[in-house]
């Protein structure tokens, strides 16, 4: 059986590499980037119906300043931001399992929603909810991260941003295949890896029974 290299920031990472374990695969933690904090102003409150919330980093990276929008129902992409969003005080009204645009098309068209997001994070684009992006962190690229283990690997791409930052870095490609959590995330990884494929959906489930089938198959020659 292949490794599976797990690229995504910390804590996350090793999260991941848990739950790959959990399921019998031999999973190593690589991060190419580290969460930082930024400064950010809490909006007032009564402008807005509601917190969106597309990762657990945003509400670890928040701060005290996040006590200011507990009183408005947060709405969270993924089980693990739901999860970080209780844990900071927030009601939940609704969780998406399957990315921020299903989530969005789930619940009330006129919401106004302030978006507690990353530095390179963009609100889905076809949105009909008006929605105010407020980044809280930034994900700091790693100059050297430890690629040792990338040989012969499925790596997970869990972001564009990652897909392309792995390209940057790898240039022996060919005994790599990539486990990317979408389709984007897939075509950012670029060209000769050992294979290249999408999860069926966006989450961290697909994506790891995604790469338990990868590491299943006969080592590329």
């Amino acid at each position: 059986m292949r490794r599976v290299l797990v690229l995504r920031p910390q804590p996350g990472a090793s999260e991941t590499a848990q739950r790959a374990r959990e399921q019998g695969l031999d999973a190593v933690t690589a991060p190419l980037f580290e969460i930082e904090p930024l400064e950010w102003e809490a909006p007032e409150a009564g402008s807005f119906d509601g917190v969106l919330l597309t990762s657990a980093n945003a509400v670890r990276s928040a701060g005290e300043q996040i006590r200011e929008l507990r009183g408005l129902p947060a709405y969270a992409v993924g089980q693990a931001t739901a999860d970080a969003a209780r844990e900071a005080g927030f009601d939940v009204a609704a969780v998406g399992d399957a990315g921020v645009e299903r989530l969005l098309g789930s619940i009330e068209t006129d919401l106004r929603l302030v978006h507690l997001c990353g530095e390179d994070r963009q609100t889905a684009p076809d949105a009909r909810q008006r929605i105010s992006a407020v980044p809280v962190y930034r994900a700091k690229a790693i100059a050297q991260p430890d690629l040792g283990a990338a040989a012969g690997a499925v790596a997970l791409i869990h972001s564009p941003r990652a897909g392309r930052r792995l390209a940057e870095l790898v240039k022996d490609r060919a005994s790599i295949s990539i486990a990317a959590i979408s389709a984007a995330a897939a075509e950012a990884a670029g060209q000769g890896w050992a294979t290249v494929e999408a999860a069926e959906q966006p989450t961290d489930q697909a994506l790891l029974a995604l790469a338990a089938r990868l590491c299943n198959k006969p080592d590329p020659e």
